[in-house]
């Protein structure tokens, strides 16, 4: 019997398996919310599977998402990314990654983890919406309106409230799986 999954990934295996492995499961870890964040960045204006398409040649050619090493990129590697066919290559988003991996760590440095700084705008625990339907949830909210500007005022780029929230939905900040999804309780 097949599983009921959320509309937005059917047909596509790899949005199917990206829909049951990892959206909306809690992340914690600093690495992996960059990762996240770095990927949510270069989606916006583009669909999230053009990006899923190319996150290994992004996780490739961004040193692993390795905010400590893409934090001191230079013009040099970020000339050499803007070559690189495999990824979204749009000069302001690149250079958006290296700003945004610098002020990741100053958000270390106040609250000791950005995990700490992002959750606690949840308190820590997510917050479970009830949706009928993948369509229903909301583009924003008033809670990625405060974080996107808090972020930015952290010196963040490409950090929009629609980025947010699809970020804290990625993330398992947020459940926005259809209240029938199989992963809508798992979560």
């Amino acid at each position: 019997m097949d599983k009921h999954r959320c509309g937005w990934c059917l047909g596509d295996p790899l949005y199917e398996a990206y829909h049951d492995m990892e959206w909306g499961v809690p992340v914690k870890d600093d690495e992996t919310l960059f990762e996240f964040l770095i990927l949510e960045t270069f989606q916006a204006g583009l669909s999230w599977i053009t990006i899923l398409r190319k996150r290994e040649h992004f996780r490739e050619a961004f040193d692993h998402f390795d905010y400590k090493k893409i934090a001191e990129y230079g013009q040099e590697k970020v000339d050499e990314l803007l070559q690189n066919p495999g990824i979204i290559r749009n000069k302001l988003k690149v250079h958006a990654t290296v700003t945004n991996a610098q002020a990741f760590m100053e958000v270390q440095k106040e609250f000791g983890s950005f995990s700490s700084y992002i959750w606690g705008f949840v308190n820590g625990s997510p917050i479970k919406n009830a949706l009928p339907h993948y369509k229903q949830a909301p583009a924003t909210t008033p809670l990625s309106d405060a974080i996107s500007k808090d972020l930015k005022k952290r010196g963040f780029k490409f950090v929009g409230s629609t980025v947010i929230y699809a970020h804290m939905q990625a993330t398992g900040m947020v459940n926005d799986h259809e209240v029938n999804c199989f992963r809508y309780h798992e979560v």
